[in-house]
């Protein structure tokens, strides 16, 4: 089986493609559930699958069968993007220039760069983390994981939380909304005495208020969907809950507002930042949207009064502001190519698997041929005699394939899967099965 990546980011890709590829929970479900994995009899190329969405990242990672590609010549990875494309509704066009492929051993070190936190908007940000364990919890639930994958993303996870425990690459852990509001006191100076809005009471959400109080602001409000939920997030750390029944009021009190929900629309439209902007012409409003799909919808920044910095414009003020993290990448990447190469080893053991399958079964059928044989010249023996004989044939056969069985998987171990693995198929005349576990080098 060969291991595929297909993928985009913020390195990649800007947040007006991104926000129209975000995957919603009941998406997600629906895209894994539909591609119906793990079944053998499925006619599909792809066997295995996780997807991986976030604010700044869609991978589609996918086990695609070695057989099917090189029966059929065709490029795998159409399969996924035709997966993207039908999910989506974007045309492949759009996407085509934005997006990245590895295959093999090399999505196997991106999805573990990923998780270690390396390959984030803000270096070591903590969130990816659990982000990647998600999607995995996602794609098993839905069957979509094989012990491939699996194996995998366990991998990933565990390089992310080496990362973490190993190293300096998230002291001081940054985030979205910590940058934000680094970016909301460039704009304004001091927060302390400023009226700070923020809407959405998720996880983002909870990091950005928790900064706040660390800036020593003082007044808080947050809102969201669910008032009881803005009320819980308030309460915690002092702050003023209000429902988005109430938000126009709330912005009317506002100096800044970070945006941070997970809604699939935007929440502040022209129409009404412009009415807030009628009623308070002499204050200017500042909107820091950390949100994909986007919170404030773009023609807000056009209205006099108001500006408007989405999470790309987070991205380009970043420079500089984690250089003591920097330091920690090579030991981050020491433990991403120990853990990777734990994998390969892992992987090569495997790839033999199906070899010794076939050798074993092969050679139970001829126990089995010639025990049945001497029996029928033997019709008197009794009952016990024949158990005798049997365990007899059993254990000649697991004796004679123990060593060379533990050979096959240390030669695999070192390197030389492919190399042995044809020998054993053509000195015991084993027919390749149709099926492979293994991964191509």
């Amino acid at each position: 089986m060969t291991i595929l990546c297909l993928g985009l980011s913020h390195h990649t890709t800007p947040v007006e493609l991104r926000e129209r590829l975000s995957f919603t929970d009941t998406a997600l479900q629906a895209a894994l559930a539909r591609l119906g994995c793990g079944h053998d009899t499925r006619p599909d190329p792809i066997s295995e699958l996780v997807i991986l969405a976030t604010c700044n990242r869609l991978e589609m990672y996918a086990g695609v069968r070695d057989a099917w590609r090189s029966s059929a010549g065709a490029d795998p990875f159409h399969a996924l993007l035709d997966l993207l494309v039908d999910a989506r509704g974007i045309s492949p066009s759009e996407l085509e220039s934005h997006l990245y492929r590895y295959t093999r051993i090399e999505a196997v070190r991106h999805l573990c760069r990923v998780a270690a936190g390396l390959d984030s908007m803000i270096l070591g940000e903590p969130q990816i983390l659990g982000q990647v364990t998600g999607a995995y919890e996602a794609a098993l639930r839905h069957r979509a994981a094989g012990a491939i994958l699996s194996t995998l993303f366990q991998t990933a996870i565990r390089a992310g939380k080496r990362a973490r425990t190993e190293t300096a690459i998230s002291r001081n852990p940054a985030s979205a909304s910590s940058v934000a509001i680094r970016l909301a006191e460039q704009a304004v100076g001091s927060l302390a005495y400023r009226n700070v809005l923020v809407i959405g009471a998720g996880e983002m959400g909870e990091l950005a208020v928790e900064a706040l109080r660390a800036r020593g602001v003082r007044h808080i409000t947050v809102a969201n969907r669910t008032q009881p939920r803005a009320a819980e997030l308030a309460n915690r750390w002092g702050g003023q809950a209000v429902s988005f029944e109430q938000l126009a009021e709330a912005l009317m009190q506002s100096d800044i507002v970070i945006a941070s929900t997970g809604a699939p629309h935007t929440i502040i439209s022209p129409a009404l930042a412009r009415d807030v902007m009628a009623r308070r012409p002499s204050r200017p409003l500042i909107f820091i949207d950390i949100a994909v799909p986007r919170d404030v919808d773009p023609a807000v920044k056009d209205i006099p009064g108001v500006q408007v910095f989405d999470i790309d414009d987070l991205h380009a003020r970043l420079e500089g502001s984690i250089a003591e993290r920097q330091n920690e990448i090579p030991r981050v990447e020491a433990i991403v190519d120990r853990e990777v190469a734990g994998f390969e080893t892992w992987l090569r053991g495997v790839e033999v698997m199906p070899i010794i399958a076939d050798l074993r079964q092969k050679a139970e059928a001829i126990r089995q041929r010639e025990l049945e044989r001497t029996l029928r010249y033997l019709p008197d023996l009794d009952p016990q005699t024949r158990e005798h004989i049997q365990h007899l044939s059993h254990s000649l056969v697991n004796k004679l394939l123990h060593e060379p069985t533990l050979r096959l998987r240390a030669e695999a171990g070192n390197g030389h899967a492919a190399e042995y693995a044809e020998a054993v198929r053509h000195l015991f005349g084993l027919t390749p099965e149709s099926s492979d576990t293994g991964l191509s080098q």
